[in-house]
């Protein structure tokens, strides 16, 4: 499994270059700008359902309201008298699973079909997205939603988008000690399966 520095390219330019040490210096930071491009371009899959990032972020927010909704309802009801400080302190956690964009990250190639060849063989292997708050599109995104108003004030608790890599690749938040999905072996088997094909939005 290779790493992928989202806010480092170079030391990931440096992970290419040891794997694939007769691949041309150009050719290789071809190969780096893809790879970073999977992982910060990455495709939400929420409720069987894929978000393209940019132009889904419309979409993916009016989804996951319906279940910040049903969240804080669940906390709330029969706990809410018990763990009212628990209640107050801890936010409402919602989960959103990233696949590695293939389509995206294909395009940085310029039509190399040996490089191409190359980028799907590291993402069916799986790769280790080490990144931080800003580096993926739809964690910074999620992350500045106002649920509130959204809501219409029905939402009153903290809300926290948490996106996980899957698909054989894994996600490292920069600051946290452990992967914050492993791939299981299920996830594994899926990444076998041909790449996804939706087109990059502008």
């Amino acid at each position: 499994m290779i790493t992928c520095q989202l806010s480092k390219p170079e030391s990931t330019l440096d992970a290419i270059r040891k794997s694939y040490p007769k691949l041309k210096p150009t050719d290789a930071a071809l190969l780096t700008t893809s790879l970073v491009i999977s992982g910060r371009h990455a495709i939400a899959n929420y409720d069987n359902h894929r978000y393209e990032w940019t132009k889904d972020v419309d979409g993916l927010t009016k989804a996951l309201l319906i279940e910040v909704k049903q969240a804080q309802g669940e906390v709330e009801g029969p706990t809410k008298k018990t763990s009212k400080v628990v209640a107050e302190e801890e936010p409402v956690i919602v989960g959103v699973d990233l696949i590695p964009n293939y389509e995206a990250a294909s395009k940085m190639l310029l039509g190399r079909k040996d490089l191409e060849t190359l980028l799907s063989d590291l993402l069916e292997k799986g790769v280790e997205y080490v990144f931080g708050p800003a580096d993926i599109g739809w964690q910074w995104a999620l992350d500045r939603v106002n649920w509130v108003t959204l809501s219409e004030g029905d939402v009153h608790r903290k809300v926290r988008i948490r996106t996980t890599f899957t698909q054989g690749s894994v996600g490292i938040e920069l600051g946290t000690t452990a992967p914050k999905k492993r791939a299981t072996k299920a996830a594994k088997s899926e990444a076998a399966e041909p790449a996804p094909t939706i087109e990059e939005a502008d």
